[in-house]
Formats: structure tokens, sequence, C-alpha cells
């Protein structure tokens, strides 16, 4: 009731609606929304379809060599290129980022490697809502010394 309000693409998908298997190879790059599991390997790049949630899960066994654009992120497995987590990225212990990561909200257990920048984003409301209240402020101190 008086809490934030929650957009579709930011809530994480707990549904699995896509499945690589261990022994699949996907040449290509990947779009998707709701929820997707990798246990195989992809050489390509892998979006979320951008202003719908998209979850993907990349297990133990799973690899991505190429950038990986979702809303949220669980690796287990390896990848090899740029990720960016629009709203929350798990680094798991077996994890392994060879690439910059880019994120909104982190959870990075031990024993997980990151080979690259770590670089914490702010989504655009949010920078939209902060520079609104930096004017109030300054237009708020502006009348008082006059």
């Amino acid at each position: 009731m008086f809490g934030k309000k929650v957009s579709n693409s930011s809530k994480p998908q707990s549904q699995i609606d896509s499945l690589i298997g261990a022994e699949t190879t996907i040449q290509g790059d990947l779009h998707f929304s709701g929820g997707m599991r990798i246990d195989g390997r992809v050489n390509g790049n892998i979006y979320g379809t951008k202003d719908k949630a998209s979850t993907l899960v990349l297990s133990e066994q799973g690899q991505v060599n190429g950038e990986v654009t979702v809303s949220h992120l669980v690796v287990n497995g390896t990848v090899n290129g740029t990720v960016t987590a629009v709203e929350y990225l798990e680094l798991q212990g077996k994890a392994r980022v060879t690439g910059d990561v880019n994120y909104k909200a982190m959870e990075i257990q031990l024993g997980a490697i990151v080979d690259g920048r770590m670089i914490h984003t702010i989504a655009p409301t949010e920078k939209v809502a902060d520079a609104k209240v930096a004017d109030v402020k300054e237009k708020m101190t502006d009348s008082k010394t006059k």
C-alpha cells in the first residue's frame, strides 16, 4: 500500500519457460522473455526482451560465449563476455565471468570469479528522481539567499 510499486520487468521469473540442455550448443543470438535455463553452450549474445521480465539461470555446466543482457541473472557456470543485469545479479560459488559486469543489485558467493570491471548502474528513473530532488534543494537555497 505505501511501498514502491514494482513493475513487471523488475520481478524475477520463478518459472523456467525454456531450457537449453547439457548436450546442446546454440550458434547465434537469443532473445527471450520469461525464464530460461542454460545447461549447455551458447555461442552468441543473449538478450532479455526490453520492458519485460527476463530471468536467465546459467547452471554449473552452462557456458555463454557472448554478451548477456537480462533483467535478472543467476550464474553458476561460465560467461565469456560483458554481463548486464538490469535489476539483479547472483554469482554463485562456481561462477566464472570474463568480461565487465554491469549490475543494479548483486549477490556474490564465495568462490565466484570475475575477471573484468564491476560497474554499479542506477536505473534511469532513479537518476531523474535524484536530479529533481537536487533541483528542489537548489531552488530552496536560492530563495533563502534572496
